[in-house]
């Protein structure tokens, strides 16, 4: 965590990860309850990363898509 937060600038972090973070702390909180803080961490963290893998699949494909090499 503390590498991500570092090796990103701060707009970017604020502009790429927290409309994603923000998304699935919200699914997080509405349909995980495992009565577990560990599991419920667990799920909100792998929520989060499928999430952020998602997204940045999808603006990958569109900047190549208007930028070919």
């Amino acid at each position: 965590m503390f590498r991500l937060l570092t090796s990103i600038s701060t707009g970017e972090l604020f502009k790429r990860q927290l409309p994603v973070f923000l998304i699935a702390f919200v699914i997080a909180e509405l349909f995980y309850k495992f009565h577990s803080f560990t599991l419920e961490c667990a799920a909100f963290l792998a929520t989060w990363f499928v999430l952020d893998a998602a997204v940045h699949l999808l603006t990958g494909r569109r900047t190549r898509d208007r930028f070919p090499q």
